[in-house]
């Protein structure tokens, strides 16, 4: 049922507006075995993070709450392990100005790949566009293509390894 619903589902939305989150809001109701709980705080490795939306193991957060602010891997790496599917919303441009941000999201991204989390992303600019003029273009180019990967119905096929 889940790997149907999300065959179906728009994996990466462009531009952030209202349609953006009414995709969102409709992918997580669709992929939440039950109604979620909305603004609940939850404790991944003794920080507290506030989520849009949680229900089971489907989450969803603004890009802020995940990418800005102290972060380490390992808190990736416990979302990976407790959420089949997180939805994003908000992720701005990246650039120059945001390395610490991008480097962030290219850890998240990298957590959840390796261990086939589905992602849905509601961005400011298209996939290609999203990193531009900083440091990190080569780990970013990967980044784009594990996102395009994961919208894959290969990718989308795999079980979720917790």
């Amino acid at each position: 049922y889940r790997l149907r619903v999300l065959q179906q589902a728009e994996l990466y939305h462009t531009p952030l507006d209202d349609a953006a989150d009414r995709s969102l809001r409709a992918s997580f109701e669709s992929l939440a075995p039950q109604q979620g709980k909305h603004w609940e705080r939850i404790e991944i490795n003794g920080r507290y993070l506030t989520s849009r939306c949680v229900a089971d193991d489907v989450i969803w957060f603004d890009f802020a709450e995940l990418c800005d602010g102290p972060r380490s891997q390992n808190d990736y790496i416990e979302l990976a392990r407790i959420y089949h599917a997180v939805l994003i919303s908000g992720v701005p441009a990246l650039g120059v100005n945001s390395d610490d941000q991008a480097r962030r999201f290219v850890n998240l991204v990298d957590e959840f790949y390796d261990r086939n989390v589905k992602l849905v992303l509601a961005a400011e600019k298209p996939l290609f566009e999203l990193y531009r003029g900083g440091r990190l273009d080569f780990e970013f180019q990967r980044t784009v293509s594990r996102l395009q990967e994961m919208q894959s119905h290969e990718y989308l096929a795999r079980e979720h390894k917790p």
